[in-house]
């Protein structure tokens, strides 16, 4: 396939009946508490054992209270550790119910206790040697280090710090996601070498057979599930697939589609809505996993993804040379028709959201009119997949609203059209019926902001909003 040849456009054949109604809102929710009903539960044992074994019956002084510190916050800054690590796994399981950047923002909320649980364990611990050996706090660590598994104990400590510390929004915000992934794979570090020291010398856990089997279990499960869904399955799924870029498109003076072609594409798993991590298989680039929404239905033949310039390696990646091998982990997403309960449905993108939205109005089951789009773009001549959203939804007999130009107020989600009238009520003139529908809204994250909030003013329930964000 040459680099200057487009492809030719071919919609699939939409989904011919959908089931919806509120039942799936509450099988979602009673799945997500037994979820979270496991969780607490493990957390809660940890408390259990502490105090069964005498967790505040042995204190009578500073250093025996500080022992039991270090005994309880240990046990549940380890637990609360283990559940951070698999919700930012991108575990299958956990997407199903919460998606990416549901369990991501959960990850990030747990960040702080975990770093405020550890720093006391690691704190009372020295403490308390250095009181008990008459020393000072600094000649006490020095002496520690020379333990071998409280050195590594030490190493996992500071490793943690590194990875807490990024996860806060100050942090985040000036790192570049690639800097951001590398430091956060050294959790996993932290972790296995923390593991020794729990074992050896951890008086919760060494010597007794039924505490050790718990956290051993608990070290399993987290281990495995990371084995099985990081590595494992993307491994054997990008070797049966055996992914090439095959073209590379320009769509606007910003993105490009990028065409892979390879085996096994008619039993690709991923529906509308959905992305992947792709791995372009370069010497700079197989490391950086970057999340991408497949831009067109897969139809057997090629996956497709649209990639705008916003920085990072985003640039890079327009201009990888055609024959490159790409690996793929995924598909992930809750941004599908599988959370539709309605019968109508209002798709809302701005930008480089276009994608997934594109890809619903073509795929979503639907009569003429059940589905409305409203595309906000800066300019209408250099809008991505602008041609292919008015050809679907001139086929599929569905309203389009091309909303173009600049915005109106500075907290506008809209541009100014001249009426002086508000958000809400122009989106209840394009869409008359969004209060009674499904909307799917897809966009810069402040500008989904800005939408959420129209659309509620409008009259939608929480639970009939949909978006999602590539949340890290």
């Amino acid at each position: 396939m040459s680099n200057t040849q487009l492809p030719q456009m071919r919609l699939v054949e939409p989904n011919k009946t959908v089931r919806i109604g509120e039942r799936k809102i509450v099988r979602i929710k009673r799945a997500q508490d037994i979820i979270e009903t496991i969780a607490w539960s493990i957390v809660l044992a940890m408390l259990v054992m502490f105090l069964i074994d005498g967790g505040l019956k042995g204190i009578t002084d500073l250093p025996t209270a500080l022992g039991a510190i270090s005994r309880i916050t240990s046990l549940l800054g380890t637990a609360l550790l283990l559940i951070q690590m698999l919700l930012i796994a991108r575990i299958p399981w956990i997407d199903k119910f919460y998606g990416h950047d549901g369990a991501t923002v959960t990850h990030k909320k747990l960040g702080k206790p975990v770093l405020y649980l550890i720093s006391a364990h690691f704190l009372a611990s020295l403490i308390q040697y250095a009181i008990n050996d008459g020393k000072d706090v600094l000649t006490t660590l020095w002496s520690l280090m020379t333990i071998q598994d409280l050195l590594l104990a030490t190493i996992s400590f500071v490793l943690m710090l590194v990875v807490v510390i990024t996860s806060l929004n100050f942090a985040r915000r000036a790192m570049s996601y690639e800097a951001w992934f590398f430091v956060h794979l050294t959790a996993y570090i932290s972790v296995a070498v923390a593991v020794p020291h729990i074992i050896s010398t951890g008086s919760d856990v060494a010597g007794k057979p039924v505490q050790t089997i718990i956290w051993v279990a608990l070290y399993l499960f987290v281990f495995l599930n990371v084995l099985w869904f990081r590595v494992i399955i993307p491994v054997r799924k990008s070797y049966r697939k055996q992914l090439v870029l095959a073209q590379n498109v320009r769509e606007s003076s910003d993105t490009t589609s990028l065409y892979l072609t390879g085996k096994h594409l008619k039993k690709i798993e991923a529906v509308s809505g959905q992305f992947y991590f792709l791995r372009f298989m370069t010497p700079t680039q197989w490391w950086r996993p970057h999340p991408f929404s497949i831009s067109a239905a897969p139809n057997g033949e090629y996956l497709r993804f649209t990639i705008g310039d916003r920085g990072d390696d985003t640039k890079l990646m327009q201009n990888i040379p055609l024959g490159t091998p790409v690996a793929i982990e995924g598909p992930y997403g809750l941004f599908t028709e599988e959370r539709r309960t309605k019968e109508k449905v209002v798709l809302i993108a701005s930008g480089i959201g276009i994608p997934p939205i594109r890809t619903l109005a073509e795929s979503m089951a639907a009569r003429p009119g059940d589905i409305t789009v409203i595309y906000r773009v800066r300019n209408g001549e250099d809008a991505s997949l602008l041609a292919e959203i008015k050809e679907i939804c001139s086929r599929r007999g569905f309203p389009l609203h091309v909303v173009e130009g600049p915005r109106g107020a500075k907290t506008s989600w809209l541009n100014n059209d001249g009426s002086g009238n508000p958000d809400v009520a122009r989106l209840t003139i394009m869409a008359p019926h969004v209060s009674e529908a499904d909307v799917y809204i897809c966009g810069p994250q402040v500008w989904t902001e800005s939408v959420i909030k129209s659309v509620r003013k409008a009259g939608t329930p929480l639970d009939n909003i949909h978006s999602e964000e590539y949340a890290w």
